[in-house]
Parts: structure tokens; C-alpha cells; sequence
């Protein structure tokens, strides 16, 4: 149905599309991503994409806003030079925790992303670990969410610790049991209760048995690295041993990687779905790429054959 491939690398992870395409054997795509005095962007294409395959390589990572617009205006810029079919991958989708409307008079930022996607004109959209499933009905556009799970998991198996799997929160708590059983080990949950009115202010128990075991935290993001820390803190106090955290996406706010430093924590695990800035890595960071899993995804949905057969679906 469609030419060759294409694949170009916006400025959100150029060292994840270079890694995607060493994978799969094809050169990036030569473009100009040109940011005048004013802040505006402009996009042009070395070459044509007239019916192509075309894939835009792009993580919402910082700036955030300004990588949102050059992926929004490349889509255009493709677009308007007549490509075959405009896929966007995005191994980190911004605004996903803004998924519902669970305050008063609050926007459902998710979704107007998942328009403007649309309305730009992609035809298709993949990212890894999603922070809400239920986002990827906000699109009407085909997609796929995949997860890395399976990725950090096999790196734990080969450690063969004997460990126990805690989630930081409850809303983790259906991934986590993905993780425990995947690894074969016992699960555990951190269970976070409000105290009065003070927002803030968390009552911390934990549900399971830690003591004497080693101990894999596992979430989907570490932003400020709030919730790991009171995660790790508590499992140390019910008697865990060497602790390992594992996250998808080092989103990694201010005061993050500091929070993280001072922890006793033996390894932290996380993928490239980001670009860790050298400042903000950690002695005891191990970093996974994720280049493999979306180069074959992506050999997969030019080739029209199944994603579901690389997690056995």
C-alpha cells in the first residue's frame, strides 16, 4: 500500500532514532528543524515523501511544549508533501496523567493532545506505557501502546534475586501483579491514605511481607521521585534488604535525581524512552533501550503484520 520507509528524528530523543535506525538497517531521513529569533518553528524536507511510509520520532521531553509543536508542525510539513501514511512515535507521551476530569473545572489535557495529533494529520500513533490505558481511546486514529515491561523484566530475571515486587501506590497495583508474575515472585503494595485536608500529607502502610527479602519497586514514570522515596523508606523499615527501582520513563524532575542519590537503593533500572542528561545520571543507573522493541513495531506495522505476536497475544 505504501513505499519505503522513512524515518526522521525530532529533537525530543535524536539518540533514540539513531538507535532505532541502526536496528533496522535504514539512514534517518535528512530534514531542517530551524527555531527563529521568535521562537518559531519552521520544518523542511531535504527530499520528497510523496507516498511513503513515514515515521516521526519524537518524546515529549524538554522543552516539553516546544517538542509537542515541531512534532505537530512536521506532521503538517509531511503531509503537505503528499507522504503515504504519517506515523508519529512517541516513546513518552506528555499530559498523559491529565486523563480525567477528577477536579472542579480542570482541562482533560490528554485528549486535546490526542486531537491536535489528528487534526495535524497523522494516520497512525505509538508510544510505550502509557501512564492511563484508558488514553488510548481518546484517538480515533489506529495505534499501539506498547509496554517495556518485559524488557525491565527480563533484565531482573537474570539476576535471579529472591525478591519480593512492591508497587509504590495502589493505582499501580494491576502492572505490578503483570510484573510479579512475569518474574514468577511475590507482590506487595504501598497503600497511600490522606490525612485531613493537607493534600500532602500520606499515611504510608504497606500490604505484604518485605522482611528479609530483597525488593523491586516498579512504576511507570519517576517525575520527582516522590513516591519511590516514601516506597523505599518504607520497605527498608519492614525489614527489606537490597532494594531495586525500576521506571519506564526518567521523567526526572528537580529534586529527582537528588532524592534518588540519597537513597539506599542497590540499582535503579530505566529505559531511553528520555534523554537522561549527563548530570542526572546516577553511579547505580542502568539504562535499557527501548530501540529494538519500537524498530521491530515499526517493521511490523509497514510489513502489516501483528504487534501482539512479540508479547504472545
Amino acid at each position: 500500500m505504501y513505499g519505503d520507509i522513512k524515518l526522521f528524528a525530532g529533537s525530543g530523543c535524536p539518540e533514540l532514532a539513531q538507535r532505532i535506525a541502526e536496528y533496522m538497517k535504514i539512514p534517518l531521513s535528512p530534514w531542517d528543524i530551524i527555531q527563529f529569533p521568535n521562537e518559531n518553528i519552521l520544518v523542511r524536507l531535504h527530499g520528497s515523501v510523496r507516498g511513503q511510509d513515514v515515521y516521526i520520532i519524537q518524546s515529549h521531553t524538554r522543552p516539553v511544549h516546544r517538542n509537542i509543536m515541531e512534532m505537530l508542525i512536521a506532521i503538517d510539513c509531511l503531509n503537505r508533501d503528499s507522504a503515504g501514511r504519517i506515523t508519529i512515535v512517541s516513546p513518552f507521551m506528555a499530559y498523559s496523567q491529565s486523563d480525567k476530569k477528577d477536579q472542579p473545572r480542570i482541562p482533560i489535557t490528554a485528549r486535546l493532545l490526542a486531537d491536535m495529533i489528528e487534526v495535524a494529520g497523522a494516520d497512525r500513533w505509538i508510544t510505550v506505557d502509557l501512564h492511563s490505558g484508558q488514553i488510548q481511546g481518546f484517538y480515533k486514529i489506529p495505534g499501539d501502546s506498547l509496554t517495556a515491561m518485559h524488557l525491565l523484566a527480563d533484565y531482573f530475571k537474570e539476576k535471579r534475586l529472591d525478591a519480593v515486587v512492591v508497587t509504590p501506590d495502589l493505582g499501580y497495583a494491576k502492572r505490578g501483579r503483570n510484573y510479579a508474575e512475569e518474574l514468577n515472585l511475590p507482590l506487595a503494595f504501598v497503600e497511600k491514605r490522606r490525612i485531613g485536608n493537607e493534600s500532602r500529607r500520606e499515611a504510608l502502610t504497606l500490604i505484604g511481607d518485605v522482611t528479609g527479602r530483597d525488593v523491586i519497586i516498579v512504576d511507570d514514570l519517576a517525575d520527582t521521585a516522590g513516591s519511590i522515596q516514601q516506597a523505599v523508606k518504607l520497605v527498608k523499615e519492614h525489614g527489606a534488604k537490597d532494594v531495586y527501582v525500576a521506571f519506564v520513563h526518567p521523567v526526572l524532575s528537580d529534586p529527582a535525581t537528588e532524592r534518588l542519590r540519597s537513597l539506599p537503593i542497590r540499582e535503579i533500572v530505566t529505559t531511553d524512552t528520555l534523554p537522561i542528561p549527563p548530570e542526572k545520571r546516577l553511579p547505580n543507573m542502568t539504562v535499557l533501550s527501548v530501540a529494538g522493541l519500537l524498530g521491530e513495531v515499526i517493521k511490523r506495522t509497514h510489513e502489516g503484520r501483528s504487534v501482539g505476536e512479540l508479547f504472545n497475544e
